[in-house]
């Protein structure tokens, strides 16, 4: 996937890993590129190794699925999202900042740069790719809501922060097919900030109510 956020700092690599990320690249910048041009469902395994110059097997060692393939920074997403909790500004709530992660993420569909635009309409118009990123995001829950009951003081299996961490991680997903994506993305935090307040009505109900 195009790189939303700069990654975390980490320790130089040596040469054995420096030639696996490098290959890992070019299988996943490959697939990508392929899947932009044909379609998801059009693009075969073999036809993706084949462009990567890498074997098949090469292949299902860095992705274990072709799913993967379109998702190849999950570890470096869950790094943010926990750093998103940990690093927040003073004074702000974790809803809040959790709010603002969701929409850095999902809002760069609507930018200005033309990949991103690209990879959520191949996301939005492939079912098994839509089913694949609402799969991952959840497997970072518990992960999260570790984050979240030790910046609480409560106990890792806190069922709250098992479920705070759900939910934010379900809230992006009021914003598929809306017309203002960013707009239920907003409604879904407010929700787990605030609590359930329904929106002013646009319209009066028939006879003035």
């Amino acid at each position: 996937m195009p790189e939303t956020q700069p990654s975390a700092e980490a320790p130089p690599m040596g040469r054995r890993e420096r030639k696996k990320a490098a290959t890992r690249q070019a299988i996943a910048d490959a697939a990508l590129r392929l899947f932009l041009e044909r379609g998801y469902d059009d693009v075969g395994i073999r036809e993706i190794a084949d462009a990567a110059d890498v074997s098949t097997t090469t292949l299902f060692k860095h992705f274990p699925v072709k799913e993967a393939l379109v998702f190849d920074e999950e570890a470096d997403q869950e790094a943010l999202l926990l750093a998103a909790v940990h690093d927040r500004p003073q004074g702000r709530s974790i809803p809040a900042a959790l709010r603002e992660h969701a929409l850095r993420y999902r809002m760069a569909a609507t930018g200005s740069d033309a990949r991103f635009t690209a990879f959520f309409e191949l996301i939005d118009a492939t079912p098994a790719l839509r089913d694949y990123v609402q799969a991952m995001w959840l497997r970072h829950t518990e992960a999260l809501a570790h984050a979240i009951a030790e910046e609480c003081g409560l106990p890792e299996d806190d069922p709250g922060c098992t479920a705070l961490a759900h939910f934010a991680l379900e809230a992006p997903r009021a914003a598929r097919g809306h017309d203002d994506p960013r707009r239920a993305v907003e409604r879904a935090f407010d929700l787990l900030e605030h609590g359930w307040q329904p929106d002013p009505p646009k319209r009066t109900r028939p006879g003035g109510r």
